[in-house]
């Protein structure tokens, strides 16, 4: 058995990245698999390139004959109640995720985007949550999916972004927005002196408690809920 962590998108150093992340995790009784989505795009910039993904990520998914649950490893959650739908195991997005541990760590999250574009579907996903009234700001690096592996200039834009989020906008804590960045988060929380969620790791985390707790949304028949 182990946890699946889906890459909708096909860079394998994103994968690599979002690997990286997850080596806290690892060691315990569920291993945890990084998997590269081959069909999907070089970065998931838009909300085109997002739902394109959703049917070969759902194929990719169900090949996975040991999988215990899921993460979908993209900040626009694609497929997330699709894959849902598809099975009764866990599956955690890393946006939902990276949100509900923010609001256990602050009163008021802050975003660290990557084009002012993934703003808007990050404002729909967040109305649907419920949880706009505890949202700081969502403010954009300016860079693209490739551009970010520019470690010098990726770090110090997040940095200038999470203290305008921090001093403009009143964010006491901070949400990376985009898999693969948790090489920065230490950094980033050094230099804002905020509590910073990387989002695979929110997600991993989650998924690895409900499996230890064989949690569904399906309860089995005689169960008390049922």
């Amino acid at each position: 058995m182990s946890l699946v962590v889906i890459n909708p998108n096909s860079s394998q150093s994103v994968t690599d990245g979002i690997a990286r992340a997850l080596i806290p995790l690892q060691g315990g009784i569920v291993p945890i698999r990084c998997l590269t989505l081959e069909e999907g795009p070089p970065g998931i910039e838009s909300q085109v390139q997002a739902d394109l993904t959703i049917a070969p990520m759902l194929r990719l998914a169900a090949a996975q004959s040991d999988a215990s649950g899921y993460v979908i490893a993209c900040f626009g959650d694609p497929g997330l109640h699709a894959l849902r739908d598809q099975t009764a195991l866990p599956v955690l997005g890393i946006q939902e995720a990276a949100v509900m541990t923010a609001l256990t760590l602050g009163q008021r999250f802050g975003v660290i985007a990557i084009l002012p574009g993934s703003i808007p579907r990050h404002l729909r996903a967040f109305g649907a949550m419920g949880v706009l009234d505890r949202l700081a700001g969502d403010r954009a690096l300016g860079l693209g999916v490739a551009e970010l592996s520019e470690p010098g200039r990726s770090l110090t834009a997040m940095i200038e972004t999470g203290h305008r989020l921090r001093d403009e906008d009143g964010a006491d804590v901070l949400i990376m927005g985009c898999a693969g960045m948790a090489d920065y988060r230490d950094t980033l929380e050094a230099e804002t002196g905020l509590p910073v969620v990387e989002p695979c790791q929110a997600a991993a985390a989650m998924a690895l408690g409900q499996i230890a707790l064989n949690l569904t949304r399906r309860p089995k028949k005689g169960a008390p809920n049922d």
